[in-house]
């Protein structure tokens, strides 16, 4: 597959999400719509080193396709990143930099036909932020549609109003943050007893997971120790 081309990326508006965490919202000036598919990734290369592979950083998509030039992205600040804290730091609204995407094949390939588990931490929210929507917006026939959200406190859930009125307003989707390290009126411990209790009697289902390393890896051993097939899991790392 041939490498899309680099193109110019500005920022032109940025929120704070938490303490940690920073939405940016980039604009394509020369395409008068930027296409991608839920689920796909940009690179952005950045002047914080002299070789181009030490420059470059992919981040998930968070915003669906809305036949606009414009997306969004949701990055946390890595206290030892160099990446994160330029663009902490530096970018501020009409702010330039190269990108090249979208890219990534972590996508939903057909309407789904099983029970569709969406399982992540942090900032892995990003792709599955985007899916949902898409197959909202398009009313893309689905089954049963679960989005669990690992955090370690109330503070740091990402979108988290966004997600309960898109629970409210979509049939067939449920919403279920569960904090790891702070009691609240929600779930609480880790993904991994949210799905496995859910899952336990193994209705057909597939599964994406999106996050760091340790928690994907847990989770898809857990998932083929419960007798699902390694076709069933499909896996974005983070870091």
């Amino acid at each position: 597959m041939a490498l899309l081309p680099w193109r110019t990326g500005r920022v032109i508006r940025i929120k704070d999400e938490t303490p940690v965490t920073r939405r940016f919202w980039i604009e394509v000036p020369e395409l008068s719509s930027f296409e991608f598919e839920p689920g796909q990734f940009v690179t952005l290369d950045l002047p914080i080193h002299e070789k181009a592979n030490k420059r470059w950083r992919s981040y998930s998509i968070a915003s669906w396709p809305d036949g606009t030039n414009v997306f969004e992205l949701i990055i946390v600040l890595d206290k030892i990143g160099v990446g994160t804290h330029y663009i902490f730091n530096e970018l501020k609204i009409g702010s330039e930099f190269p990108f090249r995407g979208a890219q990534g094949v972590f996508t939903l390939k057909e309407p789904p036909d099983k029970d569709l588990f969406l399982i992540c931490t942090g900032t892995g929210i990003a792709p599955f932020r985007s899916m949902v929507h898409h197959i909202k917006n398009k009313n893309i026939p689905h089954k049963q549609i679960t989005l669990i959200f690992g955090c370690r406190t109330r503070d740091t859930i990402l979108y988290f109003e966004e997600m309960k009125k898109l629970e409210a307003s979509m049939e067939g989707f449920a919403y279920m943050p569960t904090l790891s390290r702070e009691t609240w009126e929600g779930a609480t411990g880790y993904v991994h007893l949210v799905y496995e209790e859910l899952c336990k009697d193994k209705k057909p289902a597939t599964f994406y997971l999106c996050g760091w390393r340790g928690m994907v890896d847990e989770a898809k051993q857990r998932i083929l120790d419960m007798g699902y097939d390694k076709k069933d899991i499909h896996v974005e790392l983070y870091g």
